[in-house]
């Protein structure tokens, strides 16, 4: 029987996971998080066999944090990202972040059970989509920006100062604004604006 923890902000996404996922004889959901925290703790106390993630939950903390401090865990069990966005930041974020698998809401049910049993036997599960935007960064590095690269530039197009990217990120300002000029070089602009326009039309961004 595979044990899952669902974290999602969103009751009524929970409730259709659980009915879905309780439908499947080899699975049962043995607990539920609203928050990161919630989700790190509910990891450490179920011991779940996979923990089911999404990755905004409408707070500073990210899916993404919370499966970096899950995974370091001792006995960690896999995470499996679910979630409504496939930029090329959320996707590494996680990826870096010791997911074993990336997965879109929009999946049908039978690949969602598929990558749940996948995952939880200790395989990867990406989607289709999500594993040909890493291949096309593997195969054009140098274009590529880096996760950290992309987090910061997720933060300007939300509209964050380069303090408070400091702040959000742990690093100081000089080192953010020494992302940003290895953003504007990558991407070969020469602004702020410029770069979250082009890494939006690029699918680089959230919309």
């Amino acid at each position: 029987m595979i044990r899952i923890v669902i974290a999602d902000d969103h009751p009524v996404v929970r409730a259709g996971l659980r009915a879905l996922l309780e439908a499947a004889e080899d699975i049962v959901v043995v607990g539920e998080a609203t928050t990161p925290d919630e989700a790190v703790a509910a990891a450490a106390e179920l011991t779940p066999d996979l923990v089911l993630m999404d990755l905004q939950f409408g707070q500073a903390t990210t899916g993404a944090d919370a499966t970096t401090r899950i995974r370091a865990a001792d006995l960690a069990p896999p995470v499996l990202v679910l979630t409504n966005y496939d930029s090329d930041g959320d996707i590494l974020s996680a990826v870096e972040a010791g997911a074993s698998g990336y997965l879109l809401k929009d999946a049908p049910p039978h690949e969602l059970l598929a990558a749940v049993r996948a995952a939880a036997a200790g395989g990867s599960a990406l989607a289709p989509a999500i594993a040909g935007r890493l291949l096309s960064r593997m195969r054009s590095p140098q274009a590529a920006l880096s996760g950290r690269e992309l987090e910061v530039l997720q933060l300007v197009a939300d509209g964050a100062t380069n303090s408070a990217i400091a702040a959000r990120l742990h690093i100081t300002e000089a080192t953010v604004k020494s992302h940003l000029v290895h953003v504007f070089t990558k991407l070969g602009v020469t602004s702020r604006t410029a770069a979250v326009s082009h890494a939006r039309a690029h699918g680089m961004l959230r919309p």
